[in-house]
């Protein structure tokens, strides 16, 4: 089946104002003509879309499922065309960029700078999001790639992995831990530690990894963030697991990152992309840059005194 473009904009007009009025003057259509539309548009696919009478205009449940896939559909289409837009005019090239906040913090900056020597009139617009912010952005063409965890496959997605990054035992220096040259997760025994809320990613990953063990640990403090997690560490209430890129991006002055075994736990990041459609030069050249400080960065697991 063909898409209806026109049809589908009838729809979601209609559907967004509550009368085939009020559609037909937004869409600078006679009301007969947009009932033509739109009854086209129902015969095509065969459902009927809304219940009508002389007064009233209601979705059916077909058009309520409909709806918001409809809005979306259309939001990308015009993210998509305003963006090849912008790209046939190279005074006003733009690049936009979803990545994790740890990433826009350690790996962006130098590579900006790079970036702009080389394209010194390309605009860029960084989404630092979550991981699932990220890859929506992705998809509706928001944003032209993504730095972000590599987690299930999406369908009208591509997935790179790129660095396997490990999860470290974050303390202070002068914790009996800090001078090891590796930890299990035994060795924390009652140790107090930090735990991150259940609503991030890194927490499930942790937690899967674990299973049942888990409920061993001492989890006596629980956060929202990272940031806040070494906060407590550096007050000495607390030991907590984290990213080591993540923990390389706060200010580290007396902390340690002691690598994690038995088991090791790990986040593998990647590049996401939107199937089928390939970057444009300058969105290439700048993932290039990021991938290669990315590598750089994340390194080997090892135990290291942070600065």
């Amino acid at each position: 089946m063909l898409l209806d473009i026109l049809g589908l904009q009838a729809f979601v007009s209609i559907a967004e104002r509550g009368s085939f009025r009020a559609a037909a003057a937004h869409l600078n259509l006679s009301q007969t003509a947009l009932s033509h539309r739109i009854r086209k548009f129902e015969d095509g696919i065969g459902v009927a879309l809304f219940s009508r009478t002389t007064r009233h205009v209601a979705l059916t449940p077909s058009g309520s499922e409909l709806l918001p896939r409809a809005r979306r559909l259309l939001d990308d289409m015009t993210a998509t065309m305003e963006r090849i837009g912008v790209l046939a005019h190279s005074g006003e090239s733009r690049v936009a960029v979803g990545c994790l906040p740890t990433i826009a913090m350690l790996c962006l900056p130098e590579m900006l700078a790079r970036f702009a020597e080389r394209y010194p009139e390309v605009g860029v617009r960084v989404f630092d999001a979550s991981a699932s912010e990220i890859a929506d952005r992705v998809q509706s063409g928001d944003a032209d790639f993504g730095i972000t965890v590599v987690a299930a496959n999406r369908w009208d997605l591509d997935l790179r992995p790129v660095v396997r990054e490990p999860f470290v035992l974050v303390c202070r220096r002068d914790h009996p831990l800090a001078a090891s040259t590796s930890v299990t997760w035994a060795d924390l025994g009652r140790t107090p530690l930090i735990r991150i809320s259940a609503e991030t990613g890194n927490r499930i990953l942790v937690d899967d990894a674990l299973g049942n063990r888990r409920e061993t640990l001492n989890w006596r403090y629980e956060v929202q963030r990272i940031t806040s997690a070494v906060a407590l560490v550096a007050a000495g209430v607390g030991c907590a697991i984290t990213p080591k890129l993540a923990v390389r991006t706060l200010d580290g002055d007396g902390l340690a990152a002691v690598p994690i075994v038995a088991p090791g736990v790990t986040r593998t990041l990647g590049v996401v992309t939107r199937k089928g459609l390939a970057p444009s030069p300058q969105a290439a050249h700048l993932l290039e840059l990021i991938i290669a400080e990315l590598t750089r960065q994340v390194g080997p697991a090892t135990n290291e005194h942070l600065t």
